[in-house]
């Protein structure tokens, strides 16, 4: 059980880091210290940000959820 939890924190917590750096820059901030300020007419319809946006909140639960698990598995020892 332990083992399942571990890998699902591990894959959920790569894709949560590769999904944000997917997110466009809004300005202002840490994207554009590394060119993220450049804009381009090839940067994606606002119907891939919605979906990348509803992609990394369910990740995000799922992440969430199994650290809340990993805890209680680490806790109880089950």
């Amino acid at each position: 059980m332990s083992a399942a939890v571990s890998i699902v924190l591990v894959i959920t917590s790569i894709l949560m880091v590769l999904l944000i750096l997917l997110h466009r820059g809004k300005g202002g901030g840490l994207s554009d210290l590394f060119g993220g300020g450049v804009s381009s007419t090839l940067s994606g319809s606002s119907v891939v940000e919605k979906n990348l946006d509803r992609i990394t909140i369910f990740i995000g639960i799922v992440w969430f959820a199994s650290v809340i698990a990993e805890g209680l598995v680490l806790k109880h020892g089950l």
